[in-house]
């Protein structure tokens, strides 16, 4: 028999949310300095959610880098 899915871990259910609650979105806001307490909690600003990728891009760069770098020595010989 299955789980119900309210009944699941919770650890299970963790991933990237695009859309932050109120008082996230003010901790945020309050890391920028675009809120100070005492300030109106209706129509805050939106919030940029980042997402962070792991690997892909830097090994290309990487490559790209010793590639210029080679044809700098060539250039040079």
């Amino acid at each position: 028999m299955t789980m119900h899915k309210s009944l699941r871990l919770g650890s299970s259910m963790v991933r990237h949310r695009n859309v932050y609650n109120r008082w996230e979105r003010l901790l945020k806001l309050k890391e920028q300095g675009r809120w100070n307490d005492g300030d109106s909690i209706y129509g805050l600003p939106k919030v940029r959610a980042v997402v962070v990728k792991v690997g892909g891009k830097k090994k290309k760069a990487a490559k790209a880098a010793e590639g210029e770098a080679d044809k700098k020595d060539a250039k040079k010989k």
